[in-house]
C-alpha cells in the first residue's frame, strides 16, 4: 500500500531499489544483461524477468516484522510492483518513465534513496547494478545486493535472497549486525563474450552482515574487554595517524578514556578534550570553546554509550552542544563500543538526546559502531 505522507521517525527506513532486467541474459547464454541491445535480443527470444521474484524472496522474510518498518522505493519494476504485490508499506521517491530502465535509473534511484537517509539500501540486480549504486551511494549509507545478476563477484551481494532477508530483519529487529567494507567489482561483458574475463575494481560500500567476533574472544564466546578495548583505542590511534590535520574531540566515557590512556594522554573522564596529531591541545572545554576551536575545521568527534539507558548524546557530554553537532555533521561522529556493552542494552537503539528535538530528528538511524580493531557493526540511534 502507497503511503501518501511522511512515515513515523521510529520505523526501520529501508531502501528497495530493484534493477527490473537484472540476470535476463544469463539462462539465453548471452552472458550479462548490460546494454539496451543485450536486454531487447533477450526479451525477443522470450527471456523473463525475475529480478522482482528474487527481492519478494529477500523482503517476505520481513512479514514478521511488518508495522515496524517501511520501504522507500522506485516506481513500478524498480521497486514499487514487488512492493504492492506483497502488501509491504511502500513510499515512491523516484519515478522513471522509461520503458526500459538504464543504469542511470538506478543511479538516481540510489541518489533519493541517499536523500532520504534511509536506514539500508537494498538492490536487486548484478555487478553491473553494483557499480551503479556504488557510484552514487558510496559510503554514506549502509547498502545489501539480493543476488540477481548474471554475473555477481561483487561483495556487496548476499549468498542468496532469504539470506539478504535475514541480514535486514535483525536490523530492523534491533539485533547487532556487523558492517564490512564489502568491494565492489564488474567484468567487462563483451571481452566476456569473447571468452576473456576482466575484472575491474570500481569501490567500495558499507555491507551489513551476521554478528561475527573477530578478535579478542575468549573460550565460550566472550569478549575479553581489556583486549577490546585495546583493539578499538589501536583502530582509533589509526584513524588519527592517517589524518593529520584533523581535530578530534574526544567524548566523555570510560570507553574513550581507554583510548586517550592508550595516547599516552591525560583525559578528562567527565569532560571534553581535543586531540591533533597525538597531542593534547585542550582540555575539559566548554561548549563556547569547543565550537570556536573546530570552526571551519576537520574536525571528528570520538563517541561511547554512557549510561544504562544507551546515550551517545546528552550524558556527560553536554558541551557537544547541537551547534557544534551540526558544524560537524554527522558522518564525523565516530562511536565506539564494545559488542558486549551493546548486547547490554538488550535491542534499545542508542539514545540522542542534544536538547534539539529537530537534529535529534536528523542523526536518527543508523551509525557504524566502532567495536575493534578494523570491526564494526551497525546500530539504530533515536
Amino acid at each position: 500500500m502507497n503511503e501518501t505522507g511522511s512515515s513515523s521517525p521510529a520505523l526501520f527506513k529501508l531502501g528497495v531499489v530493484v534493477n527490473p532486467f537484472a540476470g535476463i541474459g544469463g539462462a539465453l547464454a548471452l552472458k550479462g544483461s548490460d546494454g539496451a541491445e543485450i536486454r531487447e535480443k533477450a526479451l525477443a527470444m522470450g527471456a523473463e524477468k525475475k529480478a522482482n521474484e528474487k527481492m519478494a524472496k529477500a523482503l517476505s522474510i520481513l512479514e514478521a516484522l511488518s508495522g515496524q518498518f517501511t520501504v522507500f522505493t522506485a516506481s513500478g519494476d524498480m521497486g514499487e510492483t514487488v512492493c504492492e504485490s506483497l502488501g509491504v508499506s511502500y513510499k515512491v521517491i523516484y519515478a522513471s518513465d522509461a520503458e526500459q530502465t538504464e543504469g542511470e535509473d538506478s543511479e538516481r534511484a540510489a541518489k533519493a534513496m541517499v536523500d532520504a537517509q534511509v536506514d539500508l539500501l537494498l538492490f536487486a540486480g548484478g555487478d553491473g547494478t553494483a557499480r551503479n549504486i556504488c557510484s552514487v551511494v558510496g559510503t554514506q549509507i549502509p547498502v545489501l545486493g539480493v543476488p540477481a545478476g548474471c554475473k555477481i563477484h561483487s561483495g556487496v551481494y548476499c549468498v542468496s535472497p532469504a539470506a539478504a532477508g535475514q541480514v535486514v530483519s535483525q536490523m530492523i529487529a534491533g539485533e547487532l549486525v556487523s558492517e564490512m567494507d564489502a568491494e565492489v567489482r564488474d567484468i567487462d561483458e563483451n571481452a566476456f563474450r569473447e571468452g576473456k574475463v576482466i575484472a575491474k575494481h570500481y569501490g567500495e560500500m558499507r555491507v551489513p552482515a551476521e554478528l561475527t567476533y573477530v578478535q579478542a574472544v575468549k573460550m565460550g564466546g566472550k569478549e575479553d574487554e581489556a583486549l577490546v578495548l585495546d583493539d578499538i583505542a589501536a583502530y582509533v590511534s589509526e584513524i588519527m595517524d592517517d589524518e593529520p590535520d584533523t581535530y578530534f574531540v574526544m567524548g566523555s566515557g570510560s570507553t574513550v578514556g581507554a583510548v586517550m590512556e592508550f595516547l599516552g594522554l591525560d583525559n578528562t573522564l567527565l569532560g571534553v578534550d581535543v586531540v591533533k596529531q597525538g597531542e593534547l591541545i585542550a582540555s575539559d572545554v566548554t561548549a563556547d570553546e569547543l565550537v570556536s576551536l573546530t570552526q571551519n575545521k576537520p574536525t571528528k568527534v570520538i563517541l561511547t554509550v554512557i549510561g544504562g539507558q544507551g546515550h551517545i548524546l546528552g550524558r556527560g557530554n553536554q558541551q557537544l552542544s547541537p551547534a557544534f553537532i551540526r558544524q560537524i555533521g554527522k558522518q564525523n561522529m565516530l562511536v565506539v563500543a564494545t559488542k558486549q556493552k551493546l548486547q547490554a542494552l538488550n535491542g534499545k537503539p542508542l539514545r540522542l538526546d542534544s536538547s534539539d528535538a529537530a537534529l535529534d530528528a536528523e542523526l536518527a538511524g543508523a551509525f557504524t559502531v566502532i567495536t575493534g580493531y578494523k570491526d564494526k557493526v551497525l546500530c539504530q540511534a533515536v
